[in-house]
């Protein structure tokens, strides 16, 4: 009887052993196809990321520039650069001009420490063009255009374009440490190379 018992019971150990091996085995490989797809997941965000990226499309961003008075002007306000998707709005709101049409361009060099602003040299132009109209044509990638001050000095200006990113890789588009210059004149968009716009009455940099 003690010897049927331990015949019998032996197969059994064996089984059980076998069927706990099996499931620490499954336990195991579940374990790891969860970790696996956690990992995919993971690396699915960071190309989705990337792509983004690559495309062009930018995080929303904002940032907003104080104009300083220059060459002895009484002109202040602000101006905003917004960036939404693919698109960099410029919103314009400044006092002090006199009442009419005048000049606004991105310069290369965020530096407004000279009294009429010639610190922040030239206009931004990465692609070694003429001077011209935004709207048509040839022009730099600082050529804005005008705005127009009303009776009262005061202007409220937007200009949108995706010619322009905020902080991004491409050295072409990107306006982070620009300066910002408000011209006491029109710009004609024909003379070389800044169209006779005049004297800088503000500046401020884009940071």
């Amino acid at each position: 009887m003690v010897i049927f018992t331990f015949l019998k019971s032996e197969p059994m150990k064996k089984l059980n052993i076998a069927l706990m091996a099996l499931a620490l085995t499954l336990s195991i490989s579940c374990k790891e196809n969860k970790d696996e797809e956690q990992m995919d997941d993971s690396m699915t965000e960071m190309e989705d990321s990337e792509s983004m990226e690559s495309d062009g499309t930018m995080e929303n961003m904002q940032i907003t520039v104080p104009m300083a008075s220059k060459s002895g002007s009484s002109v202040t306000g602000s101006i905003s650069f917004v960036q939404e998707g693919s698109q960099v709005k410029m919103i314009a709101n400044l006092t002090g001009l006199e009442p009419g049409v005048h000049a606004i361009h991105l310069h290369e060099n965020g530096d407004c420490s000279a009294m009429d602003a010639t610190s922040a040299g030239g206009h931004w132009n990465p692609g070694s063009n003429e001077h011209g109209d935004w709207a048509e044509g040839m022009h730099h990638m600082g050529d804005i255009g005008n705005l127009e001050a009303n009776a009262d000095g005061n202007v409220s200006y937007t200009f949108s374009t995706d010619k322009w990113c905020l902080d991004c890789d491409d050295s072409t588009k990107n306006i982070m440490g620009k300066g910002v210059i408000v011209h006491a004149k029109a710009d004609d968009f024909t003379s070389q190379p800044s169209g006779a716009a005049g004297a800088r009455v503000a500046c401020g940099v884009i940071e």
